[in-house]
Order: structure tokens, then sequence, then C-alpha cells
């Protein structure tokens, strides 16, 4: 199973997020839980650094995703790349709404 989760500060302003896991819901290659999962959470780490022009620091492995996602002093950047990690759960929660067997998406705040 993929577990994805979205840590948000009392602002509701997202801090981290972290994607782990492998859904299994194919043999790999075939996999398109996974091969969906995987490009629109990597794809939203390539869309920050085009769109907002912000290098989000991150790990990534084998079935690994994570970010701390940094405060920008400037507001316009900062906008921007919080529409497109809000666009990112969207996403990831329209797949998991399809296929809540192989992911599950969960909010912490802190």
């Amino acid at each position: 199973m993929i577990s994805v989760t979205i840590v948000r500060n009392a602002d509701r302003r997202i801090v981290s997020f972290a994607v782990e896991g492998h859904a299994k819901y194919a043999k790999p290659g075939k996999d398109i839980v996974c091969a969906g999962v995987s490009a629109v959470s990597v794809g939203t780490v390539n869309a920050i650094e085009a769109l907002a022009g912000v290098q989000l620091p991150y790990s990534m492995k084998n079935g690994w995703l994570s970010s701390d996602i940094p405060v920008l002093p400037e507001a316009d950047k900062d906008g921007r790349m919080q529409l497109l990690l809000e666009s990112m759960i969207v996403m990831l929660e329209t797949i998991a709404t399809s296929y809540g067997k192989f992911v599950v998406l969960r909010e912490q705040l802190v």
C-alpha cells in the first residue's frame, strides 16, 4: 500500500509531505496506481521548480519521496508553491478515491 502523509501547521500551510510504499495493484512495470502516484508526486516537485522557481529539498529512493517545505520570504513564490502542493493533494485524493485499497492519505497538524 502507498501511504501519503501531509503535514500542516496551525495556519493550514503544508510544511512537509512523504509518499512511501508500493501499491501492489499489479506486477512491477504494469502497476498503474504506483505510476499515477509517482507521476503526481514527482511531477509536483518538478512543477514547483519550473513554475514557482523554488528548488525543494527532497529525498527520493525506491518507494519513497519526502520533502520539508521551506517558508519563502517572497509571498508570490510561496503562494504558487502552496497552490501546487494543494493541487498534488487533490490529484492524490482522486487516485485514492478510485483505488482506496492501495493508497491512503493522512494529514497531520503540527
